[in-house]
């Protein structure tokens, strides 16, 4: 019981000095989620984020509603904030390996690379994606995290961000 109160302690200090029984608990665990209400550059709120760790790995839910039609390009980037409204504040792609942007790009993925979401005709979109690269703790790093989704379509290759256009919703990540 002794060692675990050390453990915890360690990891109140190595999440920022600050960390609850919850996550601490959560820390032993193995398991984080965060959240991030996506609001559009008038402020409404057109969606939802989630990036949770699932075995070692961090999976990213989005679902958004209102928003334009088409393939639209969706990143989580370095900086937790979200001022509207070009959301610049958001900084760029989440890279811990310091690789190049997409997919198909032969020094790339960045680790927040996120393959494009369809939104259907009435607004609504849905992407699931495990990111493959950096950590739970890395993600929520002091300066946070945002996810960040963009005007257009994302062509898995240019970098820094895909040509997928301006950034139309941001939301900024918080550890529930």
């Amino acid at each position: 019981m002794k060692a675990w109160g050390i453990g915890a302690a360690a990891v109140a200090v190595l999440l920022g000095g600050c960390a609850t029984t919850q996550q601490n608990e959560r820390y032993m665990a193995g398991h984080f989620r965060a959240q991030a209400e996506l609001h559009d550059a008038g402020g409404k709120v057109v969606g939802t984020a989630v990036a949770e760790q699932v075995e070692g790995s961090i999976r990213v839910l989005v679902d958004v509603n209102g928003i334009s039609p088409g393939p639209h390009g969706v990143h989580v980037h370095t900086t937790g904030v979200c001022t509207p409204p070009d959301f610049a504040s958001a900084g760029g792609h989440w890279n811990p390996g310091a690789t190049k942007h997409g997919k198909e790009n032969p020094m790339g993925p960045h680790a927040g690379d996120l393959p494009n979401m369809k939104v259907d005709e009435k607004g609504h979109g849905h992407l699931s994606f495990t990111l493959a690269g950096g950590s739970f703790d890395q993600l929520m790093d002091q300066d946070g995290a945002a996810l960040v989704v963009h005007a257009g379509e994302d062509d898995y290759k240019s970098d820094p961000a895909g040509n997928s256009g301006g950034r139309i919703a941001c939301g900024v990540f918080q550890t529930v």
